[in-house]
């Protein structure tokens, strides 16, 4: 997200696990600004902690339905979450361990982790696979689950979400982003401005065209262009996507209804050499800006 957009947003706005090695305690703090600082999980009861926060965010707020052992225990959970790592921010003026600090949270899939233990999560929507053969040297990382808690939705922590993103890419080689964005609903007719406008502004072209699943294709083609006005069109947007847009994303062909999560979905990609400058200068193009 760039500083551009948190200025005029006014947030400044699943299968077998893979075994990994322990992270180091000292090593894998990522940014930090004033009391809250963001890692990786280090723990199993870490990431159970983050999946509790999910559940908050996408059950209690956005009346998501999850499967019947995932509301029983109040966890969003899935079998991607065993072989991801999670990206946590967490405010240490918070009493308590850890896990009772954790405030938002990202889960990032590398490349190979996810070539040799079952592929991509937005695979179920989108057809990942035509992006991936046309790009065999290239090291990819998906992005998924962004939430945060309501009293954080500020500056700072979408600042640190951000930074912790841009240094892990960094420090994996990655080549390009991907992941689902989410529009509120499941009438893709509710966003025909922004779906409109992402059509024919910010469509994929090429090597990185990606089209939604043709059984789940939704058209985002809703409105004639002459009647689209660009201004309402960013108004109307998600903030999380309208960030993705100003870093230098583009989206895929088609729109998917995800009816268990109450969403719209279409899919952001990004590929590093489109990041812009005022994001690459902002953070840091060695993610130094709030590095610990």
């Amino acid at each position: 997200m760039t500083l551009e957009l948190l200025e005029r947003s006014g947030l400044l706005d699943g299968n077998k696990a893979s075994p990994r090695a322990p992270i180091p305690e000292k090593s894998d703090i990522l940014g930090r600004i004033g009391t809250l600082e963001t890692r990786l999980a280090r723990t199993q009861s870490e990431v159970d902690a983050a999946q509790s926060v999910r559940f908050r965010v996408f059950v209690e707020e956005m009346k998501a339905q999850l499967a019947p052992d995932a509301m029983r225990c109040k966890r969003d959970i899935d079998s991607w979450d065993a072989i991801c790592d999670h990206l946590l921010v967490l405010d240490r003026a918070i009493e308590g361990d850890p896990e009772d600090q954790i405030v938002g949270t990202y889960r990032l899939l590398r490349h190979d982790v996810a070539l040799a233990s079952g592929g991509y999560y937005s695979s179920s929507e989108f057809a990942i696979g035509d992006l991936l053969a046309r790009h065999p040297d290239k090291r990819f990382m998906e992005l998924g689950r962004s939430c945060v808690l309501p009293e954080y939705r500020t500056k700072r922590t979408l600042e640190l979400l951000w930074q912790g993103n841009w240094a892990y890419a960094l420090r994996h080689g990655v080549d390009a982003m991907f992941g689902c964005g989410s529009f509120p609903g499941v009438r893709p007719e509710a966003h025909a401005l922004a779906l409109s406008f992402l059509h024919n502004n910010a469509l994929a072209q090429g090597d990185w065209a990606v089209e939604a699943r043709p059984e789940l294709f939704r058209t985002m083609d809703l409105m004639p262009e002459e009647a689209i006005s660009a201004r309402k069109a960013l108004s109307a947007m998600p903030p999380l996507i309208k960030g993705y847009l100003r870093v230098g994303a583009m989206v895929g062909s088609g729109a998917v209804v995800d009816h268990a999560f109450n969403t719209t979905d279409v899919l952001i990609i990004l590929p590093i050499t489109s990041i812009s400058d005022r994001y690459l200068n902002y953070y840091g193009a060695d993610a130094g800006r709030f590095a610990s």
